[in-house]
């Protein structure tokens, strides 16, 4: 007997159309991956740069 599960949705986001978002490395004692949306206040994410993905592996 099949039953029937319901599928595994997410809600679709919502997108600004004039986002500037930038990437830097700030060096220290640890090297530190910062993203950055500039057109919105306080949008910033940080993660070690030995644990942020390259590109190849984004891809």
């Amino acid at each position: 007997m099949l039953s029937h599960m319901a599928p595994d949705m997410v809600a679709e986001a919502e997108v600004e159309t004039n986002a500037e978002v930038m990437a830097s490395v700030e060096e220290g004692p640890t090297e530190t991956l910062v993203l950055a949306d500039i057109s919105c206040d306080d949008a910033y994410l940080t993660v070690p740069l030995a644990d942020a993905a390259s590109l190849p592996e984004w891809r």
